[in-house]
């Protein structure tokens, strides 16, 4: 019989791949990429590339189109704060016309209540001249008139003023020797008003000098002298 020849019972021994392969190639090789790598970049860093005619002219345009981006920025502005301004000045004259009709408003309406009252005052007016005001009718009167004139009301019309067609209503007419021009001689009723408003005209009757009445002689005349007569015989 043949025999087997000795050893070939065993398996054959593998060399470990990490022991075959050599460590110095390895280091040599990353130490070749990485000194590939920075070469490129030493050798850029030391010159700097020139542009060519197309990139300036490219700049050019750029900083021609950003002027005018610039200029229409600041025109825009510009009209953006006229705007804002000649809003402003309209927002002012709209609140002034308000406050004026706020104001006005409020003047019409306390002439209105106030022209309401008059024919009350008039009736306490005819009851004070009759010596009727007395007890708390005159109390109740005279708060009424208190109120009345805070709240800005006044009466005017006295005898013995001259005639004002603006604020006097002439109810009757005379004559008098008395007076040297047309003159307020009574007082039928009194006017009223508010502030510079005149809300009733003062009724009155009125009299004017008499119509052909010589004039004063002046009292510096002098008189005439004697003398002046015929010679005596």
């Amino acid at each position: 019989m043949t025999q087997d020849p000795q050893g070939f019972d065993k398996e054959p021994e593998v060399p470990d791949a990490e022991a075959a392969t050599p460590e110095a190639p390895v280091e040599s090789a990353a130490s070749d990429e990485l000194g590939g790598g920075a070469a490129p970049e030493e050798d850029g860093g030391s010159a700097e590339p020139q542009a060519s005619p197309d990139q300036k002219d490219a700049k050019d345009r750029q900083d021609v189109a950003l002027t005018a981006q610039l200029d229409q920025a600041r025109s825009a502005l510009t009209e953006r704060t006229q705007d804002l301004q000649r809003l402003q000045a309209e927002f002012q004259n709209y609140r002034r016309r308000v406050e004026r009709d706020r104001i006005a408003v409020k003047e019409m309406a306390v002439a209105n209540l106030l022209t309401e009252l008059l024919p009350v005052l008039d009736d306490i007016g005819r009851a004070r001249d009759h010596g009727e005001l007395v007890g708390g009718f005159k109390q109740v009167a005279e708060s009424l008139e208190t109120v009345a004139a805070k709240m800005g009301l006044m009466q005017f019309g006295k005898e013995g003023e001259p005639f004002d067609p603006m604020v006097h209503e002439a109810l009757m007419h005379s004559y008098s020797p008395d007076v040297t021009e047309t003159t307020c001689v009574q007082i039928l009723q009194p006017g009223y008003r508010i502030g510079e408003r005149t809300i009733r005209p003062a009724r009155v009757g009125v009299a004017e000098p008499q119509p052909g009445k010589p004039a004063d002689q002046d009292e510096s005349t002098p008189e005439k002298e004697d003398g002046g007569g015929p010679d005596e015989g």
